[in-house]
């Protein structure tokens, strides 16, 4: 998988560097100091993956990802945690914090890996039918029987959605707007551009993110309001 590094600091550059060529399968075409000089490479070089920072001189990361091919996929790394929603709202693969870690580093690749393989395959699979209790779902030549009450959360990128139960993954060619129509609105919220939640499934959350086991999931501005009128206050136990 081809990838570039974009960052203005010459040291973040460098230590992105050292990070690609530990993982085996990553092409490093280039490490570039701002989003204007990746535009003019990326207009004649293929490039699978881009490691991008979000406060850059000129045209900052969250402003450059909007403009990248929705083939190329991308990973935010930056020093400042506040940027981490905006990051979800481009259908971001990841977002890593500085100093990033070898083992963050690996785990944010290998999501890349898998959606590259997904972008790649163009499989044809897709939602078969809904039911009651269960939806069926095409996936590598096979059709899964999901029940609604197994189904803890749904993570969207670009055409294609991971639905994640508590023993598996499926992955399946359908946008996250078009899921989410199908889905049982009583029981499923969709909390950002990139995820929808199974309610019954929440452990804890506050006005950023949701709990659901070890995930982590954020919550998007242009949701939030809709997230606590409709569902959460209807259901709070207020204490006096």
């Amino acid at each position: 998988m081809n990838c570039i590094v974009i960052d203005d600091e010459p040291l973040a550059r460098e230590g992105m560097g050292l990070l690609v060529k530990k993982i085996k399968g990553l092409n490093l075409l280039a490490s570039l100091n701002s989003a204007n000089v990746a535009a003019k490479f990326m207009d004649t070089e293929s490039v699978d993956l881009v490691f991008l920072d979000i406060q850059m001189p000129g045209t900052n990361g969250i402003e450059f990802a909007k403009t990248i091919s929705e083939n190329t996929l991308v990973i935010f790394t930056t020093a400042y945690a506040e940027y981490a929603l905006d990051s979800y709202e481009v259908d971001a693969i990841d977002y890593l914090l500085k100093p990033v870690t070898f083992s963050r580093f690996q785990k944010a690749v290998d999501k890349a890996f898998s959606y590259h393989e997904m972008l790649q395959s163009k499989v044809n699979s897709q939602i078969e039918s809904v039911e009651k209790d269960f939806i069926f779902v095409k996936s590598e030549r096979r059709i899964f029987k999901i029940y609604f009450k197994d189904i803890r959360y749904i993570e969207g990128l670009k055409d294609y959605v991971v639905i994640y139960t508590q023993d598996a993954k499926i992955i399946t060619a359908i946008n996250l707007k078009n899921i989410y129509e199908q889905l049982p609105q009583n029981i499923f919220i969709r909390v950002s551009k990139s995820y929808i939640v199974n309610f019954e499934h929440i452990d804890s959350l506050d006005n950023n993110d949701i709990l659901i086991g070890n995930q982590k999931i954020p919550i998007g501005n242009s949701f939030r309001d809709y997230l606590f009128d409709e569902f959460i206050s209807k259901n709070i136990l207020n204490s006096k």
